[in-house]
C-alpha cells in the first residue's frame, strides 16, 4: 500500500538517505523546505517529491506557511530529520547559539508535528524523530546542541504517551557520528580532519528507520541507538 510522508532534513546525510529510499518503494513524499528555492532543489534531488517551503527557524510561520491544503489529509509518517549544530563551551557560547538551535532541533519539530497530527490521526501513522546519542548523553562542549535533543527525546516521550489513544506511534532514533555534511561541519568546529569512512553511513541509519517504520502494527519502537560497528 502506497504511503504518504511528510519529511524534514531531505536536503541530505540521513533525511536524504531516508526519502530517496521511500521514494524508490512508490511512496509519496512531501518535503519540507526552508524556502522556495530550496524547495525546488529537493524536488530536483528526490524526484517525484512535492517540496513545501516552511522555515524552521521560524515556528510562529509554519501554521501559516502550511495553511489550507498544502498538506495531505493522510499522512502515515512525519520524519523530523532537519537539526542545526553550534559547538562550544557554556562560557562562550552567545545566546543565539541557545535559541537557534532550540528553535530548529526542538520548537519547530514540536510545532510542525502539532500542525500534522490531524492528517497523522486519520492514518494512525507514526512520528519519527531523528535525535542523536548526544540526546542521551551530553559531553563537554555540546551544551546547547545536546539540551536541543534532550527535549526532543522529552517530546517524543510525552507524544508517545498521549497519541497511543489514537493509534500513533512514536519512535526516536539516536544514530552516533554518522557519515553526513552536519558531521564534516562538527570537525570544522571541533578544528579536526574530517574522514567520512570513520562514521557510520547515512543508508545504514535509513535502514534503521524504515524498519521502525515498517514494523507491523502490533509492534512499537520507541527508542533505538545506532552506533558504529567494529573496524
Amino acid at each position: 500500500m502506497t504511503q504518504t510522508h511528510l519529511i524534514t532534513g531531505a536536503g541530505s546525510g540521513i533525511g536524504l538517505a531516508v526519502a530517496r529510499r521511500l521514494a524508490a518503494r512508490g511512496d509519496r513524499l512531501v518535503l519540507v523546505a526552508r524556502n522556495p528555492e530550496r524547495a525546488d532543489e529537493l524536488a530536483a534531488l528526490v524526484p517525484g517529491a512535492v517540496a513545501l517551503a516552511a522555515d524552521l527557524r521560524h515556528p510562529g510561520s509554519l501554521a501559516e506557511a502550511l495553511a489550507g491544503d498544502v498538506l495531505p489529509d493522510r499522512i502515515d509518517t512525519v520524519v523530523h530529520g532537519a537539526g542545526i549544530v553550534e559547538l562550544g563551551p557554556v562560557a562562550d557560547l552567545p545566546v543565539t547559539a541557545w535559541t537557534e538551535q532550540l528553535t530548529v532541533n526542538l520548537v519547530s519539530a514540536a510545532e510542525l508535528t502539532r500542525l500534522a497530527l490531524p492528517a497523522v490521526r486519520t492514518a494512525r501513522g507514526q512520528i519519527l524523530f531523528v535525535n542523536s546519542g548526544a540526546g542521551l548523553t551530553a559531553h563537554p562542549g555540546w551544551s546547547a546542541y545536546a539540551a536541543s535533543k534532550h527535549g526532543l527525546k522529552a517530546l517524543a516521550d510525552a507524544l508517545r504517551g498521549e497519541e497511543g489513544v489514537h493509534g500513533v506511534r512514536v519512535t526516536s532514533v539516536y544514530p552516533g557520528r554518522t557519515a553526513t555534511p552536519m558531521q564534516e561541519e562538527v570537525h570544522r568546529q571541533e578544528g579536526r580532519d574530517y574522514d567520512a569512512a570513520a562514521f557510520i553511513d547515512p543508508e545504514s541509519v535509513a535502514t534503521t528507520v524504515l524498519a521502525a517504520l515498517d514494523l507491523p502494527r502490533d509492534a512499537l519502537v520507541p527508542d533505538v541507538s545506532v552506533r558504529p560497528g567494529p573496524r
